[in-house]
């Protein structure tokens, strides 16, 4: 009876203690308390059989401030089910409407915590964030002797507070989470951000104490002595009043002797057996009112303090372990979400990461499994998927989808108008450092760095001509976003005109007619379609093409340009057979005949603008182009392609010296292959030097030289044009002073539209005509022909007199001061002057293209030159000429 009265008074002395803590800001551990004390009260009831009615509803009360207790991880613990589970004779003295009001509260409880926390958040996170800085303060200023004992007092209570805002911060989180899990309700995404946030805070203050742990240990210690100063002070007091006290009894040598203990155990380190010694020692030396009440109570609140210092990492590491994530995984995604949407707090990325990690070590205990290693390998797999898929892979679409649109701003393609569409600052994801997860480091820079260098670079090789929008979306990521870009160091056979020499030589045929050629400057121009800036294509872009793909792409080039010619020359041909044409032809080259030795052997040049007339009057294109213009076109456009194997050839002629330049004498090339027989040296050396000693070879026969594409072009299509049945084709020369006065027509209607403000159409140079003209007089040997009608005398030759003719009427009309009789002279003299210059600029290109035919040779001169060649190399090297290797078989 006695053992079981004083079982039953110590529980309820111990649960007066703990009931008066519970749900306070200063509560430590009175909920695991209060666990022990259910536990003791049915331990108490198996053992005696009594209930204490009124007690059990007191403990029964609790549930109104605490409705559950988390045990451990997602375990929660409801008292009233307990009690009833394990004293249900108890249960039946209560009614059913006080059970079943608790579970109501628990409801009500639930629904209120889940309003409340964003409120809580916002309060957690100013005491937070005001420790914080208490902490920072009180740390980093230096300690004064003066006021030591006061530091240290003041240290003592902020490490105390830390420590009770991570115990508040972690009751929250644990509780809600595991009701909302246990009651299987589902939870909201504003609650889900708040405990969330609950755990950035959570995580923050451990962060703070390990961050701080040098100086915190260091004063640790110190407090430790000053608390145990302060409480052997106080023990000196009372035990003075137990001596000075002169009776004598038993039980006050029990209690001195309990004082006196308690001092000796205080007089050392403070580990955890010595204050629990010591706690077991004041619980005797308090007794018979040997302390007053006001020297009880700051006694208890030193021994407390003394406890929570002493055991402060301890204690932090428990509090704020979040191992109970595992079993809330489904709040991470909507976590990241968040995490997103509102980029500025990104550094709390660690927090969660740190908190994520704490599940760790609880999960390498599993035995359900024949290896933890399975369970953290899965663990760490969904995390990282998650991660990818709500931040990283998000993010990285996002910064793509911003750059491109940054440099596509001229397509105006959405609103981006910040007020209107609102902005979020992903840079701030980049000035995070890598977040620790399991042995990796989650470098988010690393990753979209990555992930954009790898889809430049993949996009770029699909489609070369973009590389250099892909460069400023490169420029443009290291400028907005501090990201570190890798270089492509794709091939630079890209142009940044956007034509690649693959695609040109794929579409020779659109490129022809798209594209103007400048004799001069090697250089091809985009013809103007809409306003926008004109796309060239020079030698350096088709050298750097040629080292790219190799000199074979020169071959590949011809081959493709034959076959566009062949389809060309047969419509040239159907055009020069056409009846209407021959028979004008015709009468032409018999009027000239009749005429030429009355005209001092000069082509007419009205009886040009007669044929261009005539032609006119055969009909036009819905566009407005005579069949004469058309034919322009297509020679035009033979001139093109011409000057495209020029530029090929060329280019491949810069590219040879290019790559020859690394060789001292050009004239004197060491053969290795040799040096390495008389070295004796293995065999792939040998093949090594046999391989080097061929490639300069080439590259030495191509920078000497290079092919003659245009002699090639010239011999496979020369007899063809020359043939009895291809007669028709003779009459070409007499067509050519019409084809000039037509195309200088042309050229000035596309010079004028350069300073209109609709440039369609617009051209400054168009020097394929005259390569054209010129190819052409070539394949069917009439250049002489050509030169018989001194066509650019004759033009010469009427337009001066014009000139003459109009300032000696200018003259004339100066006296009488007509003015707008003056003005008109003037414009006429004007456009006899750009006529005169368009035709001499046409006669100057078409001299400069017929030096790359030969013009100065005709067909059999050539025969003649190429026999005396061939018996010189038969003289010169015997058989050796069996071997020639003709230039005719690269055209197929």
């Amino acid at each position: 009876i006695t053992f079981a009265e004083e079982f039953a008074h110590s529980i309820r002395s111990i649960f007066a203690n703990v009931e008066a803590k519970l749900g306070e800001p200063s509560e430590i551990d009175q909920r695991d308390k209060y666990v022990g004390i259910c536990g003791l009260f049915v331990l108490h009831f198996q053992i005696f059989r009594t209930i204490d009615k009124k007690f059990y509803k007191s403990l029964l009360d609790i549930c109104k401030k605490v409705p559950a207790i988390t045990l451990t991880a997602n375990i929660i613990w409801f008292p009233d089910s307990f009690l009833i589970q394990k004293i249900p004779a108890a249960a039946k003295l209560l009614d059913r409407k006080s059970l079943q009001a608790i579970k109501i509260h628990r409801d009500t409880f639930l629904q209120q915590k889940a309003q409340s926390l964003t409120k809580d958040v916002q309060s957690y996170y100013v005491f937070v964030s005001s420790w914080m800085m208490k902490m920072e303060s009180i740390l980093s200023k230096e300690q004064r002797m003066d006021k030591f004992a006061e530091d240290l007092t003041n240290r003592c209570n902020v490490f105390i507070q830390g420590f009770l805002y991570a115990y508040s911060i972690s009751t929250i989180i644990k509780t809600t989470m595991n009701l909302y899990m246990s009651m299987q309700k589902p939870m909201t995404k504003t609650s889900v951000k708040a405990l969330c946030r609950l755990v950035e805070l959570l995580k923050a203050i451990e962060h703070m104490f390990y961050r701080r742990s040098m100086v915190v240990a260091d004063s640790v210690s110190h407090i430790t002595q000053h608390l145990q100063h302060q409480a052997l002070h106080s023990i000196s007091v009372a035990k003075k009043r137990v001596i000075s006290d002169k009776k004598y009894s038993e039980q006050r040598l029990d209690v001195l002797s309990a004082l006196v203990l308690a001092e000796n155990t205080l007089n050392g380190p403070s580990t955890k057996q010595r204050r629990l010694i010591v706690s077991l020692a004041l619980s005797v030396g308090t007794q018979m009112k040997t302390f007053k009440d006001e020297e009880l109570f700051p006694l208890q609140v030193v021994m407390k303090k003394l406890d929570l210092i002493s055991e402060l990492r301890e204690r932090v590491q428990t509090q704020c372990d979040c191992c109970f994530l595992y079993w809330h995984r489904a709040v991470f995604p909507i976590y990241l979400d968040d995490v997103y949407e509102n980029a500025v707090d990104a550094a709390r990325l660690h927090y969660m990461f740190s908190a994520l990690r704490d599940c760790v070590p609880a999960m390498m205990h599993a035995r359900h499994l024949e290896s933890y290693e399975i369970l953290l390998d899965c663990y760490d797999k969904e995390i990282m998927e998650i991660l990818n898929e709500h931040l990283l892979d998000k993010l990285c679409k996002e910064i793509e989808k911003d750059l491109r649109l940054s440099v596509h701003t001229h397509l105006k393609l959405d609103d981006r108008n910040p007020f209107k569409v609102g902005m979020k600052d992903l840079a701030l994801f980049f000035s995070l450092n890598p977040i620790r997860f399991f042995n990796r480091f989650i470098d988010i820079r690393a990753y979209v760095t990555h992930y954009l260098d790898k889809t430049f670079y993949n996009l770029t090789t699909v489609a070369l001509h973009d590389w250099a929008t892909y460069s400023e979306m490169r420029n443009l990521a290291t400028q907005r976003y501090g990201l570190v870009m890798t270089e492509a160091h794709l091939p630079s056979q890209t142009l940044e005109q956007g034509l690649d020499v693959l695609e040109i030589m794929r579409n020779i045929h659109i490129f022809v007619s798209r594209y103007l050629y400048n004799l001069n400057n090697q250089i091809f121009i985009e013809r103007t379609s809409n306003n926008k800036h004109l796309n060239t294509i020079n030698i350096r872009h088709i050298a750097n093409s040629i080292r790219t793909h190799g000199t074979g792409i020169m071959n590949t080039t011809v081959n493709f340009t034959y076959q566009f010619l062949k389809k060309k020359f047969y419509i040239f041909s159907q055009f020069m057979y056409d009846e209407h044409i021959k028979s004008r032809l015709i009468k032409d080259i018999r009027f000239f005949r009749e005429i030429k030795d009355q005209n001092d052997h000069k082509y007419p040049f009205d009886r040009a603008e007669k044929f261009n007339r005539g032609i006119r009057k055969l009909g036009i294109t819905p566009e407005g182009q005579s069949y004469l213009d058309q034919f322009r076109q297509l020679i035009s456009q033979i001139g093109n392609a011409m000057g495209y194997v020029r530029m090929i050839r060329s280019g491949g002629l810069h590219c040879s010296s290019n790559a020859i330049r690394f060789v001292p004498d050009l004239e004197d090339i060491v053969n290795f292959e040799e040096l390495v027989k008389e070295e004796g040296l293995a065999e792939e050396t040998l093949k090594a030097a046999r391989h080097l000693d061929s490639v300069l070879s080439d590259h030495t026969r191509n920078s000497a030289e290079g092919t003659e594409y245009f002699k090639m072009l010239v011999d496979v299509f020369a007899p063809e044009f020359r043939r009895p049945k291809n007669i028709h084709l003779r009459n070409f020369y007499i067509i050519v002073p019409p084809l000039t006065l037509n195309f200088v027509e042309h050229s000035i209607s596309c010079k004028e539209k350069l300073n209109k403000k609709n440039k369609i159409g617009a051209a400054f140079t168009d020097d394929g005509f005259a390569m054209g003209v010129a190819y052409i007089l070539k394949l069917l040997d009439q250049y002489r022909e050509f030169d018989s009608l001194h066509w650019f005398q004759s033009v010469r030759e009427k337009y001066l007199k014009e000139i003459r003719a109009v300032a000696k009427q200018q003259n004339v009309q100066s006296a009488s001061q007509d003015e707008k009789l003056l003005q008109t002279m003037n414009l006429t003299q004007k456009r006899l002057d750009v006529y005169l210059q368009e035709f001499e600029l046409l006669y100057f290109s078409l001299s400069s293209a017929r030096i790359f035919f030969r013009a100065d040779k005709t067909a059999a001169e050539e025969n003649q030159e190429k026999k005396e060649k061939e018996e010189e190399t038969k003289t010169s090297n015997g058989d050796l000429s069996d071997s020639a290797v003709s230039a005719d078989p690269v055209v197929k």
